[in-house]
């Protein structure tokens, strides 16, 4: 029996722990050992780490995408108009049962509130800005929290002239949220204070730290300042400041831009279009090149034109152009080669990339790229996983900026007594059953409206939905307001001697068809 040296021996016990060790995850993903896996190291950090020390990069390379990547730019703009379209309205939706009214009398307390938050809504007086009215500020609101993973709302009370309420909203982009520097000039990030959010013992937002201008502006002599806002007042609990973010970690304090993890992926996309793009124009002028030994004859033919040079004081280049003719000097020569473009490939590979970034952004790649060529089943099927996303981040829309908002104003409205609601200041579950509301935004739409139309007379007659929700669904309108209107028209109809569905019955109809085609009729189906 021969003995094993130490080096076998070191290996031998190393492989027997590794089979001990290498149980579970630890034979799978977890596993060191395999070369599919040997160079994958990742650490694990805290949200701080991993996500607040890279959210100014992220931001700035975000924006960059929609600046200059037509399918970044699309894909958000998508989403906006799919979420937001024209606006979230508002649908007063008080608990009547709590509040001891009756059907009818909230009926009515919701027409004036909507109407009263219509004349608020409409105007710019509404922006402290007096640029957007609030339709336009959810817009404006969802893509920049869209492009830089969030945006904030400051909710100051501004009296103007000619206006009823002061409530107005002003947003601020997330670069101006920001820690302040220390005495050295120095941005600090501590504990306490994380990307220009306060934090207290437990881990709660007290308050925000908001630049005065923007950091990177150029425009801004004066030296940078810092104004705490506090999250909510310290006498009345009003909430001061909106922040609109979506979580991805616990304890995350700053937002992430939508598009951060396929940011890679869209830019080297887009390189790769300008390049083909780029061959292809290339490729699509006509040029001659003359090589003579006598430099000083010509003369040549068409040329560029010097002003259209980009480069005319290089004598190292030469400049293509459509039907141009450049000379060459002696001993230089050029060299032919076939790009062979437009690329055959390149429309399924760019739709092959496409996939994978629409899975990321939850969005199909046939809404993604608005190109529906597949049946009417998978068409509808991709939409409709669309709208899944749509739908919930239409929710936290209306809940995290719309809702908050509406409650500030009928908090005024209230005050001021333009709105009646007994026990509103005085019980924390009165004053939410006179908030209760939903927000109806733009309809799905529909690929097949006849099949889409049957089926929702279905879901009504089987009780499955309401024709509310069904009409909100499928034309995006009130359906109240549908209702009145469709009493009015059909007292005028039959006030001007017509029935519903039927033409005027003075008028003359067709006759009726004879017998003799009735029984050619009945000949043919013999």
């Amino acid at each position: 029996m021969t003995k094993q040296n130490a080096p076998t021996q070191r290996r031998v016990k190393g492989r027997k722990s590794a089979k001990v060790l290498n149980q579970g995850y630890g034979s799978h993903g977890a596993n060191a050992e395999k070369t599919s896996l040997a160079g994958w190291i990742a650490a694990a950090g805290s949200a701080i780490e991993d996500i607040e020390r890279n959210v100014d990069q992220l931001r700035t390379r975000s924006r960059d995408l929609y600046m200059g990547s037509p399918l970044a730019a699309g894909a958000l703009k998508a989403i906006r108009t799919s979420v937001v379209g024209s606006g979230l309205k508002l649908n007063a939706q008080p608990d009547h049962e709590y509040l001891g009214m009756t059907q009818e009398e909230a009926e009515e307390w919701s027409s004036k509130v909507e109407r009263e938050f219509s004349h608020w809504a409409d105007s710019i007086n509404c922006d402290a800005q007096r640029m957007n009215n609030f339709y336009e500020l959810q817009q404006l609101a969802f893509l920049s929290w869209l492009m830089s993973g969030d945006v904030f709302s400051l909710l100051p009370i501004i009296k103007r002239k000619g206006a009823i309420y002061d409530t107005r909203i002003y947003l601020i982009e997330a670069d101006r949220i920001d820690t302040p520097n220390d005495s050295k000039g120095v941005s600090y990030f501590n504990n306490k204070i994380i990307n220009g959010v306060e934090i207290a013992d437990f881990g709660e937002v007290i308050a925000y730290h908001i630049a005065q201008h923007h950091p990177n502006s150029i425009h801004f002599s004066a030296p940078q300042e810092w104004k705490r806002v506090l999250k909510f007042g310290e006498k009345t609990g009003r909430q001061n400041i909106i922040h609109l973010m979506e979580s991805e970690r616990p304890e995350q304090r700053r937002g992430v831009p939508i598009l951060a993890p396929v940011i890679e992926s869209l830019k080297q996309l887009s390189r790769y279009t300008e390049a083909e793009l780029m061959a292809a124009v290339v490729n699509g002028f006509y040029t001659v090149f003359i090589k003579s030994q006598s430099p000083d004859e010509g003369p040549y033919g068409p040329s560029i034109p010097d002003d259209m040079q980009v480069d005319d004081e290089d004598d190292g280049t030469y400049e293509l152009g459509s039907g141009s003719v450049v000379g060459l000097a002696p001993g230089e020569e050029i060299q032919e080669s076939n790009p062979s473009r437009p690329n055959q490939n390149f429309d399924g590979f760019v739709t092959s990339i496409c996939r994978q970034i629409g899975t990321a952004l939850e969005i199909p790649y046939e809404v993604l790229l608005k190109h529906f060529t597949s049946s009417y089943s998978a068409s509808r099927g991709a939409l409709m996983e669309a709208w899944k996303m749509y739908k919930m981040r239409r929710a936290w829309l209306a809940n995290d900026f719309c809702q908050p908002i509406y409650e500030e104003w009928l908090s005024e409205a209230v005050a001021k007594g333009r709105v009646e609601a007994p026990g509103f200041f005085d019980d924390p579950l009165m004053r939410k059953a006179y908030c209760a509301a939903e927000w109806t935004g733009p309809s799905q739409g529909q690929l097949d409206p006849l099949k889409e139309v049957n089926a929702a007379e279905k879901r009504v007659k089987g009780g499955f939905s309401t024709r509310t929700r069904e009409t909100t669904e499928l034309t995006g309108t009130d359906w109240k307001t549908n209702h009145r209107k469709r009493v009015m028209e059909e007292k005028l109809r039959e006030e001007g001697g017509l029935k519903q569905g039927e033409p005027n019955q003075s008028q003359p109809t067709d006759p009726p068809a004879s017998n003799q085609d009735d029984d050619r009729e009945d000949d043919s189906d013999d």
